[in-house]
């Protein structure tokens, strides 16, 4: 089978594709590189073409492509540390802050 052969590809990636791809041509994006960057997507998600039935063949799908990545909103900020570690960082941010605002 010739690589990037999508006759193995079952019916549901088929349909992810196209929605894929719906979405790149609503942003402009070229009809060939919207098929490219669909492909490649739903390939990540599913791990290729059908699978033959051996073991392993039923696992779910890994939705790495769809889900965003690292820590969101404000886990990543002031509200993630205890009350202990967010006062001192609190000090030592505000000369920095008001040399700034005196720009």
């Amino acid at each position: 089978m010739p690589r990037g052969d999508t006759t193995k590809n079952t019916p549901k990636q088929k349909r992810q594709v196209k929605k894929i791809e719906a979405g790149s041509q609503k942003r402009a994006v070229p009809v060939k590189a919207a098929a490219s960057q669909a492909w490649g997507t739903v390939n990540k998600e599913s791990g290729g073409g059908k699978k033959s039935g051996g073991s392993g063949s039923g696992r779910s799908t890994v939705r790495k492509a769809a889900s965003p990545g690292g820590r969101m909103g404000s886990e990543k900020g002031q509200t993630a540390r205890s009350s202990g570690a967010r006062k001192p960082a609190i000090r030592r941010a505000s000369p920095s802050r008001s040399r700034r605002s005196s720009r």
